[in-house]
């Protein structure tokens, strides 16, 4: 008898479950299905690869297999909002498996993709929607859908949502929803406005918390080179030439990079595709699909993949670039030792990202240790500009669900954590030697 049997759950549920191979709840689905399963409001902070999908997918389906009668024409009983459309589409694909063999509808509406067919899709009424906020509105303005009947609300990777500017949009579509409803907020993350968001669109929550934020996975190794930026792709290719037939995760910050970076692989030989916000959603799926199978080996991307991969085999993931915003650190690395499995996360730091480095390591507690080079010097670090009035956001290449894209502000230089070298080496930057050093915090 698995825990899921001890959870009241309807039995055809968790016969599916078991057909899935799910059997031991994670934490936080240990905490959070009994509870969403009595009707509470869910406030979740847990980093993704934790389990969350089935967190709230279970007691929505659970719940909706006790409702009566069918959706009416256009509306919709759940709804399940997420930032960008591959995490839509993971979240979507996970329900369909959980419902499978019962009558509950899943559909899915994300930018990228006709319209005038999803206008269709939504006609007959739909159990469960799951959506990117942009494209939910535009249905809406064209009242192809109604959210009056709908008795559930989820908010998934909540923060990323912030970050990408969706706000409005998110309080636009609560203020049609039912205040009669549960809810469920998972967020990885609790920022201010965050907090603020959860206590108007909650009712008396219950809040979990089963990882504290910016904890990496436990199996996963860390590593930084301290390198030049001239020189990071030649370092790439070497050390990807290490695993060639295992799969790697390359994160970069822009579109335009992404793709120059991986039309580069392509002529080193190496399987290479990439994703970002300038690629078609059939681009996207048929990357995110070659890598899933193995055909595509490296997958180089913006932080549209950093949430809502789930590929139980990516064994590497580099980061190419330092992101701006330091969770989106955790985010990016947290691609690989999922479901228990091993994985490395190597990074590559170039003078001018020693700030988002120091960062980074603030926000996870932890020094990264050094792979090689040497810590960059406080005079080797060029000043970054001054942040503008919105407190230094930018275009990025990360947009994914049709919203504004994600902006970040990097942190100011902090020479004091980067004054001295590591381990002793020489003052001019190599690209081995420092090994078994750790990165100035």
């Amino acid at each position: 008898m698995s825990d899921f049997d001890m959870m009241d759950l309807p039995r055809a549920l968790v016969k599916r479950l078991a057909a899935m191979g799910l059997n031991d709840p994670t934490p936080i689905q240990k905490q959070a299905i009994p509870h969403g399963l009595n009707g509470r409001d869910v406030m979740g902070l847990a980093q993704t690869g934790t389990g969350k999908t089935a967190a709230f997918g279970i007691p929505l389906i659970a719940r909706m297999l006790e409702m009566e009668g069918r959706p009416n024409p256009k509306t919709v009983r759940g709804l399940v909002l997420a930032p960008t459309r591959e995490l839509a589409t993971q979240i979507s694909v996970n329900l369909r498996a959980f419902a499978e063999s019962t009558q509950i509808k899943v559909a899915m509406v994300v930018g990228g993709q006709n319209i005038n067919t999803q206008i269709k899709r939504l006609h007959p009424g739909v159990d469960i929607l799951v959506a990117t906020p942009g494209r939910l509105l535009d249905l809406m303005d064209r009242r192809a859908v109604r959210l009056d009947e709908a008795k559930f609300l989820v908010l998934d990777e909540a923060d990323q949502m912030l970050d990408m500017g969706f706000i409005h949009d998110l309080r636009k579509i609560s203020q049609v929803i039912p205040k009669d409803r549960q809810t469920f907020l998972f967020s990885a993350t609790m920022p201010k406005l965050m907090s603020e968001i959860a206590n108007s669109y909650l009712n008396s929550p219950i809040r979990i918390e089963v990882s504290p934020p910016g904890k990496a996975a436990d199996k996963v190794t860390q590593e930084v080179h301290f390198i030049a930026k001239a020189e990071k792709k030649s370092l790439l290719i070497e050390l990807l030439a290490k695993h060639k037939g295992e799969r790697a995760l390359v994160f970069g910050r822009t579109k335009h990079g992404c793709e120059k970076l991986m039309k580069d692989l392509v002529k080193e030989g190496f399987d290479a595709a990439s994703i970002h916000g300038n690629k078609s959603q059939g681009q996207r799926d048929r990357a995110i699909d070659g890598f899933k199978k193995g055909d595509i080996t490296v997958l180089v991307a913006t932080d549209v993949a950093a949430r809502g991969l789930d590929i139980p085999d990516v064994k590497h993931v580099y980061n190419y670039e330092l992101p701006n915003v330091p969770d989106n650190y955790v985010h990016r690395i947290g691609r690989t030792a999922r479901a228990g499995k091993d994985g490395a996360a190597i990074a590559f730091c170039a003078p001018d990202e020693m700030p988002e480095l120091i960062d980074i390591q603030k926000v996870m507690g932890i020094r990264i240790p050094v792979a090689s080079g040497r810590v960059w010097e406080t005079h080797e670090i060029p000043a970054k500009p001054k942040q503008n009035s919105r407190g230094g956001r930018g275009r990025s290449g990360g947009g994914g669900g049709g919203g504004r894209p994600q902006g970040g502000g990097g942190g100011r230089p902090q020479g004091a954590g980067a004054a001295k070298p590591a381990g002793g080496a020489p003052r001019r930057r190599r690209r081995t030697g420092a090994g078994g050093g750790s990165a100035a915090s």
